[in-house]
């Protein structure tokens, strides 16, 4: 048995690093299928090379980060307990790889490559793991603070706030500074062309895969086989319901809004699901539904910010909700487990978007003064496609 569960915990942890690994397909496939047919390929090319620029920049610096460890050490030694500790960083790294692919739907249409490849580095490499490791690591005080403060420490048990709002806050300053895509809005700042998702089948796909991949996110973040909870799993499987149903009748059966509507509900309850009750799960998903739906809406429509995906308002609208909503429906009188304090909650969630927030502004903006951010109005007419990778995502048509 002492040698069975290390290699039971490390098979645990690999499956779920495999199917958040899956999710990066997701990610590509739901901008895919969104963004219109001159840019499917940019949408693909990017997600696969920002996975790759992540994988570098977390090995060599962002786990040292994070975590005060490092591989550099003999293979011998990596290979200790079947090699866990090279699987954990695995799992970890397909989180910090999501920041860039949710970045990159908001970006999307416009935006340089090579300049967001930089952006990626910076960000996985010590922006994500500054607050990662404040908080699953326990580092600067910040926690033990929050316990003195609350009487709890902020819990985010799969990412609504250390993965979702970070991602979805850092893209809100890069789609501000970027600027929208040319004929979007008009010179009294009316909008003039909707855009619509290009590929239907595509979005739905990306939508599945993220949604079944989302279970080994949630699941697998015990990192341990003895800590595995059906309840994680239903608790998922409710908020998924719940954002779906929820993005239906608030989008009036739009299935861009259908299809988004699982992820909204996800994404909300990854923070609480380990603690709260299937109903307060799906609760806290079909509030995640109605908001993503209302503030996509919002953005396009009043506040004219361009986020091409949505990315803020399902990543750091519906990540920041999940976070406060674990200490709301993760408390005993609202049948959760307990364990958590609202005020933790709440100014846990704060840090984050103040962390994210800042971090988005100040690398895009230095970006944006030395290598420049946008396309210029001819290769984005053009499209991504032609105007950086020289092809179409299908030549022959």
């Amino acid at each position: 048995m002492e040698q069975i569960v290390p290699a039971l915990d490390t098979l645990f942890v690999l499956m779920g690093a495999v199917m958040v690994l899956a999710m990066h397909a997701g990610f590509a496939f739901l901008e895919v299928g969104t963004v219109r047919h001159k840019n499917q390929v940019n949408a693909l090319v990017k997600i696969i090379v920002d996975f790759a620029v992540s994988t570098i920049a977390y090995f060599f610096i962002g786990y040292m980060v994070a975590y005060h460890t490092n591989f550099f050490g003999d293979a011998k030694t990596l290979a200790l307990n079947n090699g866990y500790d090279l699987v954990k960083f695995f799992f970890l790294l397909t989180f910090a790889a999501a920041i860039p692919a949710i970045i990159s739907g908001g970006i999307a249409e416009r935006a340089k490559f090579y300049p967001q490849l930089f952006a990626t580095f910076i960000i996985v490499a010590l922006v994500y793991p500054f607050y990662e490791g404040m908080i699953w690591n326990n580092l600067y005080g910040v926690q033990d603070w929050l316990k003195g403060m609350f009487g709890f420490a902020f819990h985010d048990f799969a990412g609504s706030v250390v993965v979702h709002a970070m991602g979805g806050w850092i893209a809100l300053g890069a789609v501000i500074l970027l600027g929208h895509r040319q004929g979007r809005y008009n010179k009294q700042g009316h909008p003039m062309m909707a855009h619509p998702p290009s590929n239907i089948p595509f979005l739905a796909l990306g939508s599945w895969v993220l949604a079944v991949g989302w279970f080994g996110f949630n699941v697998m973040s015990a990192q341990k086989i003895g800590g595995i909870s059906g309840l994680v799993a239903i608790n998922s499987l409710m908020a998924m319901v719940g954002g779906i149903l929820a993005a239906l009748f608030a989008g009036k059966n739009d299935p861009g809004f259908v299809h988004n509507g699982p992820l909204a509900g996800l994404v909300a309850v990854c923070a609480g699901s380990d603690l709260m009750h299937p109903l307060g799960a799906l609760f806290v998903g079909g509030v995640a539904g109605v908001l993503f739906v209302w503030a996509f809406t919002l953005a396009q429509n009043k506040l004219k910010v361009d986020d091409v995906l949505g990315v803020w308002p399902l990543h750091g609208l519906c990540g920041a909700w999940g976070g406060i909503a674990a200490g709301i429906f993760g408390l005993e009188t609202f049948g959760g487990i307990g364990g958590v304090s609202f005020g933790a909650q709440l100014t846990g969630t704060l840090i984050g978007i103040s962390i994210a927030t800042a971090g988005g502004f100040v690398i895009y903006g230095i970006l944006k003064a030395t290598l420049g951010l946008r396309l210029t109005q001819e290769e984005e007419y053009n499209g991504a496609d032609l105007s950086i990778h020289k092809i179409k995502a299908n030549p022959d048509t």
